[in-house]
C-alpha cells in the first residue's frame, strides 16, 4: 500500500469530512476522494459510509485506521533512524588511543562527544600506536589517537595535541629533591626506561638525538611499551625516563618530574582515520577533536 493513501485514510477517518481533510493535507477534494476510492479498490473493501452530510468508518475502515497509525509511526521511525544515522547521530564508533591522551586530549573528547552525540555506541581500546595503524588498515578501528608522525598514505591525520616531554626520576634520586628545570647534560650518567622504537620511531630518534646534542649517549636499562608501566618502574628505583609531560597525571607515587631548560623533543598526537572509510559518524568525531585542539 501507499504510505500516502495511508495518510490521506488516516486525514478523512480522523476528521470525518473529505472538505477538511483536504484542508489538512493542502490538496483539493477530488484528488483525495479519487485516492480513498483507490485505496478501497485495492483493499477490496468498503472504507466508509458517506451521504450528503456524513462520512463515517465502516468496520474496514476502524481495522484500517488502527493498522494505519502503526505503519505511518513506523515509516516516520524508519525515517527519522535512516536521517540520524546519515548525520552520524547513531552507530558505533571503535576508538584506539595512546595512554598519554588518557591524562591531556581524552578526558574532554569524549565528554564532549557523548553530549553531542549521545546515539552513539563507543568502544574504547588502549592501543599502541604501531597496533593501532595495523587496525586502521584493516578496519577494526575506526579512529585512532596516535603519535606523530603518520606516513601511510591511505590515512588522514590531523594534529590534536602537541607537549614537550620532561623527566621522571625516581623520588629517592639525588636529581630529584628540585623540581626546577634541569639540563639535559646533568643525566648522562643515568639509566633510562624506554619505549620500544617501534612504537613512536620519530620521537623515539628525536629523544637520542636530544641526549646526543647533552653530550651522551642513552643508556637504556629497560625497555617496556606502556607509559604507565614505564613510569612504575621509575617509581621502583630502576632508572629515569623521557616521557610526555601530560604523564604527570598519572600522580604514582615516588617519582618525581622536571621539565628540561633545554628545547626538548615534543610528542604529537594526531587523530587518524582511513581515507576509503570516511563516514558521516568519524568525520563527527574528528571534526570535534579539531575543534577542541583549537582551544587549547
Amino acid at each position: 500500500m501507499d504510505p500516502r493513501k495511508l495518510r490521506y485514510f488516516v486525514a478523512v477517518a480522523e476528521e470525518l469530512h473529505f472538505g477538511r481533510a483536504a484542508r489538512r493535507l493542502n490538496i483539493s477534494q477530488p484528488p483525495l476522494s479519487m485516492q480513498i476510492r483507490a485505496l478501497e479498490d485495492e483493499l477490496e473493501a468498503l472504507l466508509f459510509t458517506r451521504d450528503r452530510r456524513n462520512v463515517a468508518l465502516t468496520e474496514a475502515g476502524r481495522v484500517l485506521l488502527v493498522e494505519a497509525r502503526n505503519v505511518l509511526v513506523q515509516i516516520d521511525h524508519a525515517r527519522n533512524a535512516v536521517q540520524r544515522a546519515a548525520r552520524g547521530e547513531v552507530g558505533r564508533l571503535a576508538i584506539g588511543f595512546i595512554t598519554p591522551v588518557e591524562y591531556n586530549v581524552l578526558p574532554p573528547l569524549l565528554g564532549e562527544f557523548r553530549r553531542s552525540y549521545p546515539g552513539i555506541s563507543l568502544s574504547l581500546r588502549e592501543v599502541m600506536t604501531d597496533q593501532q595503524l595495523a587496525e586502521l588498515e584493516s578496519g577494526t578501528l575506526d579512529v585512532g589517537l596516535l603519535t606523530a608522525p603518520v606516513d601511510r598514505p591511505t590515512l588522514w591525520c590531523h594534529r590534536v595535541w602537541r607537549e614537550r616531554m620532561i623527566v621522571a626520576i625516581p623520588a629517592v634520586h639525588a636529581l630529584a629533591r628540585s623540581t626546577a628545570p634541569i639540563s639535559v647534560r646533568r643525566l648522562a650518567s643515568e639509566q633510562f626506561v624506554m619505549f620500544p622504537r617501534s612504537i613512536a620511531p620519530a620521537l623515539y630518534d628525536d629523544v637520542i638525538q636530544f641526549c646526543r646534542r647533552g653530550g651522551f649517549s642513552l643508556t637504556i636499562a629497560q625497555e617496556v611499551a606502556q607509559s604507565h608501566t614505564i613510569i612504575s618502574l621509575v617509581s621502583a628505583g630502576l632508572g629515569l625516563a623521557i616521557v610526555p609531560e601530560s604523564m604527570q597525571g598519572l600522580r604514582r607515587a615516588g617519582v618525581t618530574y622536571r621539565s628540561f631548560r633545554e628545547e626538548g623533543p615534543a610528542m604529537e598526537t594526531v587523530v587518524a582515520y582511513k581515507k576509503d572509510r570516511i563516514s558521516p559518524l568519524v568525520e563527527n568525531f574528528v571534526n570535534l577533536a579539531r575543534r577542541l585542539r583549537r582551544h587549547q
